[in-house]
């Protein structure tokens, strides 16, 4: 069960990586309503505090939360900008194996220390280094090979798919703008995107523009999480993660098709099937957009379109706020920002005030469950969470 939740501003942030890490946890401690002492353990999701900070211990910073919090487990989690999910996947194994229980996790990535150059070098390490970041390949790089790849999979024109990709942009920004603690919200048509100049939206890697492209960003997200028994006890309205499942693929693109996330699709069958759901009985999702062509690969993945036809979605408005499955109203990694070690985090907290009426931005109507997709890397690792409203 998730009791409780915090979420920092993200974007080009004045606070360190130790000011986020402290906001994110107090406000997460606040909203569970518990005291700090009873927490059994925190597990910090980060992906390279070394790289972007020179601070690679980074758990033990979690007990300046609290003071008693001190002698508490504390764990930094890594899986590339899946770090998020696998922290939370650590806190429910240990509630689950009778360890603890009460969990805190947290989050946090600080990009904006480094330039351009930099963030891009360090974000290479989570490619496979010698046949990918070492030969000069980035992540735009890589989601350009799942954009050339679907692409030339399923037979679609240059001037459908450039339209396809600005839709999933323009429907971000949107979102986005009505998000308090998104990077940039800003409301935009595809053909704003596609009526740009080129200096405004340079190509970054074939087929892949400026518009195409997550941010670097600053931020944390926090959740409590609690046995059922006790979740119960404190508080009348509660999410539960139904399913959280993890699976994944080889590391080097070159050994996985390019045009699907493979080990996404298992993921999200096994999920569906723990949880006892359909995509049918699915109401929104957070997904990872951290390139426009990974949220029409989510879609496939999560089962709202068949195999090449996921860009349909957008033509027939389904996955719109006032669709059938609302993706990332959020903004998502496009709009909302994407600090890689807090985005699993910050998607688990999104669905759970979307669950509970408290959203952070545009609150839709009816929802009993959400799902959110997370990927590492390449989609090498690949994270799927069910959460379910209880009453």
């Amino acid at each position: 069960m998730i009791i409780g939740t915090g979420h920092t501003k993200f974007g080009r942030l004045n606070e360190s990586l130790y000011d986020l890490i402290i906001a994110a946890g107090r406000e997460a401690l606040e909203d569970a309503k518990i005291e700090a002492k009873q927490i059994g353990g925190i597990f910090v999701g980060n992906y390279s505090g070394g790289g972007f900070n020179n601070q690679e211990h980074l758990a033990p910073w979690a007990i300046e939360i609290n003071p008693e919090l001190r002698f508490k487990p504390c764990t930094r989690i890594e899986n590339a900008c899946a770090s998020g999910s696998a922290a939370i996947k650590a806190a429910k194994n240990a509630i689950e194996a009778g360890e603890m229980d009460f969990a805190l996790v947290i989050g946090v990535e600080k990009m904006t220390t480094l330039d351009t150059k930099g963030v891009t070098k360090v974000l290479a390490m989570a490619s496979y280094w010698p046949e990918e970041g070492a030969k000069g390949m980035t992540f735009p790089g890589l989601f350009a090979q799942f954009a050339l790849g679907y692409k030339e999979k399923y037979k679609i024109t240059d001037e459908k798919f450039r339209e396809s990709l600005a839709k999933v942009s323009a429907k971000n920004h949107t979102n986005g703008k009505y998000n308090p603690l998104a990077q940039m919200g800003k409301e935009l048509s595809c053909y704003d995107i596609l009526n740009l100049p080129d200096e405004k939206n340079p190509i970054i890697a074939e087929p892949l523009r400026l518009y195409d492209c997550s941010l670097v960003s600053d931020g944390a997200a926090a959740v409590v999480l609690s046995k059922e028994e006790f979740a119960k006890d404190l508080k009348d309205e509660l999410v539960e993660i139904s399913a959280l499942i993890h699976t994944t693929d080889y590391l080097p693109l070159s050994k996985r098709y390019n045009w699907e996330f493979t080990a996404g699709k298992k993921a999200v069958m096994q999920a569906y099937e723990k949880a006892r759901i359909t995509v049918e009985d699915v109401d929104f999702a957070e997904v990872h957009d951290c390139f426009t062509i990974a949220e029409i690969l989510a879609y496939e993945a999560l089962g709202f379109a068949k195999d090449g036809e996921g860009y349909k979605l957008l033509d027939e408005g389904l996955v719109y706020p006032d669709g059938k499955w609302p993706v990332n109203v959020s903004g998502g990694l496009k709009a909302k920002g994407h600090p890689v070690g807090a985005t699993g985090v910050s998607m688990a907290v999104l669905a759970t005030r979307q669950l509970l009426g408290k959203a952070i931005g545009i609150q839709l109507k009816d929802c009993e469950i959400g799902v959110t997709f997370n990927i590492g890397g390449s989609a090498a690792s690949n994270y799927v969470l069910v959460l379910k409203r209880v009453c």
